[in-house]
């Protein structure tokens, strides 16, 4: 694609970490104008710090920051926001209305402004207040409970924030695009109340479903897709590595029984009385062998096999390599690094390495020159330290 599919796109970012700040990425990512939004130094604390090589290290961004309890800071801020596309906060709920740069407080000086509040309950209901993380959100969703346990037999912990990341982010990035779409057409503003909870809840749609449907509980090990059947587990290798077997269609099945000389299986996939026996076997068999052997013969034959693949065999996967799923980046104080790039859908790719900002730099001059305001009035500004 030679033009960005959100090009010419303003999206002005409070967020530092969690849903709102993987929304951003995704939005920069399809081309979109990101300014990180924070506080000024003297009020730093307010803001978690996270590692400079989190969320793609801002490539691609600027960042400007505010005294937003300072009538000017907050005067400033409008004004820069009277120009945006979107705006995307991750505030308690409320926070931003007594800050005075709530939707309201937007929508008087920009009448099409997109503003999206992001946040673990929602902005009303009896939980709206909660504190919470990825896990408590998983937790209140189902997901964990659905979930094959730990030993102990309580609820595992993810190896992904699949709340913040799915549940949150992708919703918000979702919710954004379909309200930029909607204004095209009517003018309309949106304002927007992004959940991760009500996101984990859209993710367990089949289970809750099911159970408003026909009052079936759901759980660990109720159906073929949570380990009910020996052909959708996970298999230890002869090194000790494992292997994902998801064959859910019986002609894969078919093809898994007769590659591991399991014939005698091929018309019980789904016979309860011999779950036990059929696991028994396919794990015998899968430890005569190597995980990667087993790949290099299973995987191209239609068998549903795949490697559970560690953080450095994903990133050196000839498969993401292929599809460009990497790219360099160079920080001021880090130097150049690799680190995961704009893989989804229609997102650009570069070939070169894309710089990336130190944490302390800003670039509030330019970010307030583009939004109108004149070099005395920035040069105010900045000298009163309401913006940095």
């Amino acid at each position: 694609m030679t033009t960005a599919m959100l090009d010419g796109i303003t999206v002005l970012d409070f967020a530092s970490v969690g849903p709102a700040a993987r929304a951003s990425r995704w939005l920069a990512d399809y081309g979109a104008t990101v300014v990180k939004v924070g506080p000024v130094p003297a009020h730093g604390e307010v803001q978690i710090a996270p590692p400079f090589f989190t969320y793609g290290a801002h490539r691609g961004m600027q960042r400007i920051r505010f005294d937003l309890k300072a009538p000017a800071g907050r005067d400033a801020f409008l004004r820069l926001a009277a120009g945006a596309d979107v705006i995307i906060e991750s505030f308690r709920p409320g926070v931003v209305a007594r800050l005075g740069i709530g939707y309201d407080d937007v929508l008087a000086v920009n009448p099409r402004i997109v503003y999206c509040s992001t946040s673990g309950y929602g902005q009303d209901g009896p939980h709206a207040g909660w504190a919470g993380h990825d896990l408590n959100y998983l937790a209140v969703g189902g997901y964990l409970h659905c979930t094959s346990p730990r030993a102990d037999g309580g609820p595992p912990i993810p190896g992904a924030t699949v709340a913040d990341a799915a549940a949150g982010g992708m919703q918000a990035v979702i919710a954004i695009l379909a309200a930029l779409v909607r204004r095209q057409t009517t003018d309309q503003p949106g304002y927007l109340d992004v959940a991760a909870a009500d996101g984990v809840l859209a993710l367990m749609a089949l289970a809750a479903d099911e159970h408003l449907a026909t009052d079936a509980i759901p759980g660990p090990g109720h159906d073929i897709l949570t380990g009910r059947y020996a052909c959708y587990d996970c298999y230890e290798a002869g090194d000790g590595k494992w292997l994902a077997v998801g064959v859910i269609e019986p002609r894969f099945y078919a093809n898994l029984c007769r590659a591991l000389g399991l014939e005698q299986w091929l018309d019980h996939q789904t016979d309860e009385a011999v779950q036990d026996e059929i696991r028994a076997d396919f794990a015998r068999v899968f430890r005569t062998r190597d995980r990667d052997e087993w790949v290099a013969e299973l995987a191209p034959a239609d068998t549903c096999v795949a490697p559970v693949n560690s953080i450095p065999e994903v990133v050196a996967d000839p498969q993401f390599a292929a599809r460009d799923a990497f790219v360099e980046a160079e920080h001021p104080k880090h130097g150049r690094f690799r680190q995961v790039g704009p893989v989804l859908a229609g997102c650009g790719r570069s070939s070169a390495p894309s710089p990336v900002p130190d944490a302390d730099a800003t670039d509030a001059d330019a970010v307030l020159a583009a939004a109108g305001l004149s070099p005395a009035e920035r040069e105010s500004l900045l000298a009163e330290g309401v913006v940095a």
